[in-house]
């Protein structure tokens, strides 16, 4: 190997080992175990936490879930997999696991109506944070929560976990070095069926969940079992719809390997055009148009028909004119104009270092190695004080972006949005939909002044 292959090799080995989380034979260089709580302790909150354990040596100290008996078997899973075997501290109510004021990280988990409020309090007590995504249900939710995350000084990492996606990150570096030339068009889309399409009438919660407080500052909808555990999707009520679940991961990811910041406009039509019988209230059909200085990203949603491409049904395809890039969380795929090769990546599993993974309940194994390298740049950025790769200004971006899709469509216009004032240009009906009514007695958080 001569020098110059040398160097190139080392340079590329460097940047990738950014991405790998540390060896569990590294705990024992970690100073003090970080002590660690979970707010939601349903099927992402324990994925995400249980990954955070397997690449360091934090105290899972508490856990909060409003559910009994998720909070009860989570317990005892923590237990088996942290190395102190201790079992968590449980709480029915985020208040009071935060007024103890000893955690050092906190996850929130919880459905996407339940982000906002536990994420300022959090960082008021002095914690760092791992929120998943989206960060809010409304846009004044999520600027609250940038401004608290900056006036608290604490780093907020959000769960848009493709910027941990080492294929992805090699795809990333694709667009980077130029080889698409220029990308004056993106399609991101999602076809997969996953609009509950059940009928099932309502029904009394069951005895061991707390729907009054499940519910928070959500309007209070009758119980239905669709939304507990994890169908709450299905609903406007808690969440941004297939917008707020999977758009905002390939927005995000765009935005990401291109370097975008806000978008200029927002355009979206759509609605409930096919499947018109079932309780679920999202849309099964829905296109968005974002459009960035140069390039339009134009997602779209079907939960019904054929996807375009079966190897590609959740994804971006990024047209550039010297080619084209195919990225989801399962491969990438580079297709040169003229000459050169095209490159195919497949996604990392890591299996035999983490045999555990294996065999844990619903967890995505394909998914795994990524929530791993953002647990671990988190851990890095809380050690440095620096932003993490996707902090909570980015998260911000592509929630807001998200919001604001599906209001265009709500309205049936084109929003201009103003970045510098968090608002939607001469436009005061669009305004108005930009803080939804709490229930009370939670009170609607307010941005403050850094």
């Amino acid at each position: 190997m001569d020098r110059r292959h040398f160097l190139k090799v080392s340079a590329g080995t460097l940047a990738l080992s950014s991405l790998i989380p540390i060896l569990p034979a590294a705990f024992a260089a970690e100073p003090k175990p970080k002590r660690v709580g979970l707010i939601g302790s349903g099927w992402y909150g324990k994925s995400d936490l249980l990954r955070l354990i397997q690449i360091s040596p934090v105290e899972v100290v508490s856990l909060c879930d409003v559910d009994r008996k998720m909070l009860g078997e989570a317990a005892e899973l923590v237990a088996s997999r942290q190395v102190s075997k201790k079992k968590p501290r449980l709480y029915g109510d985020y208040r009071k696991m935060l007024a103890e004021k000893d955690l050092d990280i906190v996850e929130i988990a919880t459905p996407d109506h339940w982000h906002a409020l536990p994420m300022i309090e959090a960082v008021k007590a002095g914690a760092d944070i791992y929120v998943q995504k989206p960060t809010s249900v409304d846009i004044v939710e999520s600027q609250a929560m940038l401004a608290a995350a900056r006036k608290y000084g604490r780093v907020v990492q959000v769960g848009t976990q493709r910027r941990s996606t080492p294929h992805l990150a090699e795809a990333r570096d694709i667009i980077q070095q130029g080889k698409l030339g220029n990308i004056a068009h993106v399609e991101i889309y999602c076809y997969y069926h996953m609009r509950n399409r059940s009928t099932a009438p309502d029904s009394a919660p069951p005895e061991y969940l707390d729907f009054e407080m499940w519910t928070g500052p959500a309007p209070l909808r009758p119980f239905n079992a669709i939304a507990h555990p994890r169908g709450w999707r299905a609903f406007m009520e808690y969440g941004n719809g297939i917008v707020g679940d999977m758009c905002i991961h390939m927005l995000d990811m765009v935005r990401w390997m291109m370097s975008l910041g806000w978008p200029i406009r927002v355009s979206s039509a759509g609605g409930i055009l096919v499947d018109k019988a079932a309780k679920a209230n999202i849309s099964d059909t829905q296109t968005a148009t974002f459009e960035f200085p140069g390039v339009n990203v134009v997602w779209q949603h079907r939960t019904w028909g054929d996807t375009p491409d079966p190897k590609y049904p959740w994804g971006a395809t990024f047209y550039g004119d010297k080619g084209t890039l195919k990225a989801s969380v399962n491969s990438y795929d580079f297709m040169p104009r003229g000459e050169g090769k095209p490159i195919h990546r497949d996604v990392t599993y890591e299996l035999d270092k983490y045999p555990e993974d294996k065999t844990e309940k619903d967890l995505e194994q394909h998914v795994a190695p990524a929530i791993r390298g953002h647990m671990q740049d988190l851990l890095n950025c809380i050690a440095s004080r620096g932003k993490p790769v996707a902090d909570i200004e980015e998260g911000h971006i592509s929630t807001v972006s998200c919001i604001l899709a599906n209001h265009a469509m709500q309205l049936g216009r084109t929003l201009t949005w103003d970045a510098a004032k968090g608002l939607v240009k001469d436009d005061d009906e669009a305004n108005k939909l930009l803080r939804r009514p709490y229930r009370g007695p939670w009170m609607h958080p307010e941005p403050e002044k850094v």
